[in-house]
């Protein structure tokens, strides 16, 4: 079953213990994260290190993240998947009102 995460950008991951990590943001908040939802690091990101976390773990804890980059854990292969969204468009239908004569020069 995959898992949906996040890349979220971190100050600081340390190993706390055999089965925790501390987290630590760039504003100063901190959390313990269980190490099975850590599923490996961000290598796309340069300037900082991120993380890839489970989407639930972060949604019960108080900690900065963002929503921008998701992904889906694929425990088969051990790698992350992209996440795209389908959005579908209904265009609005417009009524088209005829206000002047045709100009009979574009016939020609």
């Amino acid at each position: 079953m995959k898992t949906k995460c996040y890349s979220v950008k971190l100050k600081n991951l340390d190993s706390i213990s055999e089965k925790a990590y501390l987290a630590i943001a760039f504003d100063g908040s901190q959390e313990v994260i269980p190490k099975s939802q850590v599923f490996g690091v961000d290598h796309e990101v340069v300037k900082s290190d991120a993380y890839w976390i489970s989407c639930w773990i972060l949604k019960q804890k108080n900690l900065q993240y963002t929503t921008n980059k998701a992904g889906w854990y694929n425990p088969s292969t051990g790698k992350i998947e992209p996440h795209f969204e389908v959005e579908h468009i209904k265009p609005n239908k417009i009524e088209f009102f005829e206000n002047q004569p045709h100009d009979d020069r574009l016939n020609r």
